[in-house]
């Protein structure tokens, strides 16, 4: 006896199907033919598919890696745009940036995992929209008259959250947001603010099956047509919150250092120290805080310490007067409380 025939899905269920046998990409692979090989074994690409490419896979084929014992402060450096935030630890400094490719991130996206035989440190792309049409374009010329979505994905960590998940780094032929403002919810009250990153969604679902550990670089993900599109106008980089719009431009230590004339990642900023990522003495901070209040104001001179407060001293008043003020705003900056008075 045959058995039953499998039942259809119902309305609204989503596939994701992981690419397994990808092998290791090198510069210059033809990633659209070892792609389409892979899909062949899933029934190729259909209408409506999304297919999901890990950045790691991306960046190796467009040869986007740097030798092994390259500086890696030099080459955070040269993916960064801006530095928002960073700290001491025991290997260096680390850096959250907002990288040449577009989002904030750690370390400007450089990856030193899952590189393969050659080693070294990959980059992503400096134009992941770019870099996912490019592909996108590819895997059409094998599948002509198909419309399919391509999203390049990478991972990164969130404020306010633990751990890491997967966003889309670059986009093509894909709504990357489903915007329901004006509409209503399924009780009839207006929606104002909702704005659904369904990109991402898509890409954090995707690594569920390609995982960090198991070397599956890509997934295809069916059910979810609505999002392909043939309007390009809006790739992932529009995701990225920055300008006028980012409440959090900078961290709140690194926004009183700037104020005060030492701006994450200068020279101003080393020598008054990087605040450590573990729990640093309030003496250290204090230390810290001093320098910063100093900085171009080295005619003033400041006395003691956290417990028993700071005196400032000055042959100018009104120069010790600024020092101190600003002394109380670079403590407040350190969280550390502490009298300021004028000798």
């Amino acid at each position: 006896m045959s058995p039953p025939a499998p039942k259809p899905l119902p309305a609204g269920a989503v596939t994701i199907l992981p690419l397994a046998g990808l092998p290791e990409i090198t510069t210059g692979a033809d990633l659209a033919a070892l792609l389409i090989s892979e899909l062949d074994i899933v029934g190729g690409l259909h209408d409506g598919d999304l297919l999901v490419v890990s950045s790691k896979v991306v960046s190796k084929a467009l040869g986007l890696r740097a030798p092994e014992g390259t500086a890696r402060e030099d080459l955070v450096h040269r993916h960064t745009h801006r530095i928002v935030a960073e700290r001491s630890t025991p290997q260096g400094t680390t850096s959250i940036v907002e990288s040449v490719a577009g989002p904030v991130m750690a370390a400007a996206g450089l990856d030193a995992s899952n590189t393969g035989a050659g080693g070294g440190v990959l980059a992503l792309p400096s134009d992941p929209d770019g870099a996912a049409r490019d592909l996108h374009d590819a895997l059409a010329s094998h599948s002509p008259d198909t419309a399919f979505g391509l999203v390049i994905s990478d991972t990164a960590g969130r404020p306010w959250r633990l751990g890491q998940t997967d966003f889309a780094l670059g986009a093509h032929g894909v709504r990357v947001v489903d915007d329901l403002r004006g509409a209503t919810d399924a009780d009839g009250r207006p929606l104002a603010v909702t704005s659904r990153a369904v990109a991402d969604e898509v890409a954090a679902a995707a690594d569920l099956v390609k995982g960090k550990t198991g070397g599956v670089g890509a997934a295809l993900v069916r059910g979810l047509g609505g999002l392909v599109t043939n309007d390009t106008a809006a790739g992932a980089r529009s995701l990225v919150r920055t300008g006028p719009a980012d409440w959090f431009a900078l961290g709140h230590r690194e926004a009183v250092r700037a104020a005060l004339g030492a701006p994450p990642g200068s020279a101003e900023a080393r020598h008054v120290g990087i605040p450590s990522v573990t729990p640093e003495a309030d003496e250290l901070r204090g230390a810290r805080a001093v320098r910063l209040a100093l900085l171009g104001h080295e005619d003033a001179h400041v006395l003691g310490g956290v417990s028993g407060g700071y005196a400032v001293s000055s042959a100018s008043p009104l120069l010790a007067g600024r020092v101190a003020a600003r002394l109380e705003v670079a403590l407040a900056g350190e969280s550390v409380t502490a009298k300021v008075r004028i000798a």
